[in-house]
């Protein structure tokens, strides 16, 4: 193996103490394992508790971070030990150091890429294959594998044949290639080893995933050259998208990688995040199903990817929303999500056979939401293209039309209820984000429509924009709230209001819009965590409307306030920089899906915003502000 670069940021390595493998471990014990097409994660005890080896929604061969019978494959010293680990710099390749009394075992875990894929074409050919190179670099360490897979959700237990160098696990849809260059022991449906290792001994294993029979097994990979092979792929996409110098440059790395582990690299499109089920409160049955492309996600990342990379990814992922929602356009409303090839049924049910993170059932796989009418979506499609309109060249007529009629729809039906960007399951309401997000739509097909040829109508198109924006500011504001709130004629707040600076419909000094940033604040925030809205009850404080709210600050030139919010946000992360959807407003734990995508967005975004904000304090220019609150038009 070749030298690898050491963290730049001792913060993102700390110490943990453990015995053996808990059982229901912390949603932040876990890190993200990523080929760009699929996703596993590995507890700070050494053990893979989640695995969907060919595409991020496929059914997983490990499972238990969902019940804990639902396959697991753990490497982990025999005894006491203490933990440390961090990313090797510019990765997504884990190194987990374990500390016992006799001495010092070092593991390093990555998924598999292509062989010689580097920068923009890593993930194209995954090989869907983990490696796990074991090495003592002190002392002796008596090693425990335990490999127990459960595919299809755990729901089967797999036939196990030895091999002359491991075994093929065989159950359903799916077989597994275990290689080790050790002797191992099958029993009881699982296969174990006990390695007794010297200093400088080390042991490589491989799990290779294949189609069941009777396609054929993959040919074996060399462990060692894979493993290589993808801290080099890794680290030469980081080395040509570091462009991004400004404030906490290093947790804005970490964040574009995490966007590029959730990249389905095929058709470009990014998932919100890597997993199903983790739930919003604890023991709740708030658990959804997040390994689909969101547009909404998709608009808020273009600029996190422009941001934190480059505009390639960014340019990739807009050409894939303009194919899977252009036909949806037309005789239906714009559907809101898609699976990663383009599928747009999602149909949702649950899996009643596994008990739960933490006992919170149900499990789901699929995801309703699909279904829903969510007029935002207009917006954040004609926000993408207008952050990309650099890129685009010349605009295809197909994808002219596709545009307009975003455009057409945000004019014809910016009045009508639906379901809101939280997706609420309680019916359809008259929510000022939909309504901001109808201007947002019309706003920037105004702007584009010189590229739209014959299928601009800016008459009407102005027309229907000036009347949205008199109604936000008439009925969205509530005198007795003294802010805007979640919803025509209602006097509870909602986070969401934020995005109204963001996206340039108000400047964040404006009165009205200074007095809504304060509420939000003041009523929905614990330490800088912002809830969704009134009366959240339990649930957790959203990571992205907390950064929402460090961007609204610097908008409004409240750069201290800014910095601090995003510190005390950020010292939220895991230990390894990795970020849940939400954050318990009580003690801190990370709460449900991760790492989130989401989450990663507003970090890069609220970065941005305060870089921003320092770039005209330093200057001193009168019309910062305006600069600031112009970005939407000129930051990309």
């Amino acid at each position: 193996m070749p030298p690898l670069r050491p963290s730049r940021d001792p913060a993102v390595s700390a110490d943990h103490h453990g015995v053996s493998p808990p059982r229901a471990p912390r949603i932040s014990d876990y890190a993200l394992l990523g080929d760009c097409q699929g996703a596993a994660l590995v507890s700070l005890s050494g053990s893979i508790d989640w695995w969907c080896p060919t595409r991020f929604d496929a059914p997983s061969v490990f499972a238990r971070l969902l019940d804990p019978d639902g396959g697991h494959w753990s490497v982990r010293p025999i005894g006491e030990y203490e933990v440390k680990r961090e990313y090797l710099d510019d990765t997504v390749v884990m190194r987990t150091q374990f500390s016992t009394p006799t001495g010092r075992l070092r593991l390093t875990d990555a998924l598999a890429l292509g062989a010689g894929e580097r920068e923009h074409q890593i993930g194209y050919r995954s090989p869907h294959a983990i490696l796990r190179f074991v090495e003592v670099v002190e002392g002796d360490v008596d090693v425990l594998m335990d490999f127990a897979p459960r595919p299809e959700y755990g729901l089967v237990t797999p036939q196990l044949e030895p091999t002359e160098t491991g075994v093929v696990a065989s159950g359903g849809r799916d077989r597994l290639v275990l290689t080790s260059d050790r002797p191992v022991d099958i029993r009881d449906g699982r296969v174990t080893a006990r390695f007794s290792l010297r200093e400088h001994d080390t042991v490589m294993l491989t799990l290779q995933h294949a189609a069941g029979v009777p396609e054929p097994l993959p040919e074996p990979l060399d462990g060692r050259s894979a493993l290589t092979n993808a801290i080099e792929g890794w680290q030469s996409w980081a080395d040509i998208h570091g462009r991004y110098d400004g404030p906490f440059a290093e947790q804005v790395m970490r964040s574009a990688l995490v966007l590029q582990a959730l990249t389905y690299q095929p058709t470009g499109a990014v998932v919100a995040a890597a997993t199903t089920s983790l739930p919003e409160v604890p023991g709740g049955s708030a658990n959804w199903d997040y390994r689909f492309a969101w547009l909404r996600d998709g608009s808020l990342a273009l600029k996190a990817l422009w941001v934190a990379a480059c505009p390639d990814e960014a340019a990739r992922f807009f050409d894939w929303i303009a194919s899977v929602a252009g036909p949806t356009v037309h005789g239906g409303h714009v559907q809101i999500m898609f699976g990663v090839r383009g599928e747009h049924d999602l149909t949702e049910h649950d899996l009643p056979h596994l008990a739960g993170f933490g006992a919170s059932k149900p499990v789901r796989i699929g995801n309703d939401a699909w279904s829903q009418r969510q007029l935002d979506v207009l917006g954040e499609v004609l926000e993408g293209a207008w952050v990309l309109r650099d890129q685009l060249g010349e605009i295809a007529p197909s994808t002219q039309a596709f545009l307009a009629s975003l455009a057409d729809r945000a004019a014809a039906s910016w009045d009508q209820k639906d379901a809101g960007i939280w997706e609420g399951r309680e019916g359809e309401r008259h929510y000022l984000t939909s309504k901001l997000m109808c201007w947002v739509a019309l706003d920037r097909a105004l702007k584009l429509a010189p590229r739209l040829g014959d299928h601009a109508r800016t008459h009407a198109w102005e027309q229907a924009r000036g009347a949205v924006r008199a109604a936000i500011l008439r009925h969205g504001w509530s005198d007795s709230a003294r802010a805007y709130t979640g919803a025509f004629g209602s006097d509870h707040l909602d986070a969401g209001a934020l995005l109204m600076p963001m996206m340039g419909f108000l400047p964040a000094s404006d009165e009205r819009m200074l007095a809504t940033i304060d509420a939000i604040e003041s009523q929905l925030s614990h330490n800088g965590l912002v809830q969704r809205w009134t009366e959240s009850g339990e649930e957790g404080a959203f990571v992205i409307c907390s950064y929402w709210l460090v961007s609204c600050r610097a908008l409004a030139g409240q750069l201290d306030r800014a910095v601090e919010l995003f510190e005390a946000i950020t010292a939220h992360a895991n230990d390894v920089g990795l970020l849940s959807e939400e954050i318990d407003i009580r003690d801190g734990t990370l709460l449900g899906n991760f790492p989130q995508g989401f989450s990663h967005i507003g970090l890069v975004d609220a970065a941005w915003a305060i870089a921003q904000a320092q770039a005209n304090q330093k200057t001193g220019a009168e019309d910062g502000q305006a600069r600031q609150q112009s970005r939407v038009d000129h930051r990309f």
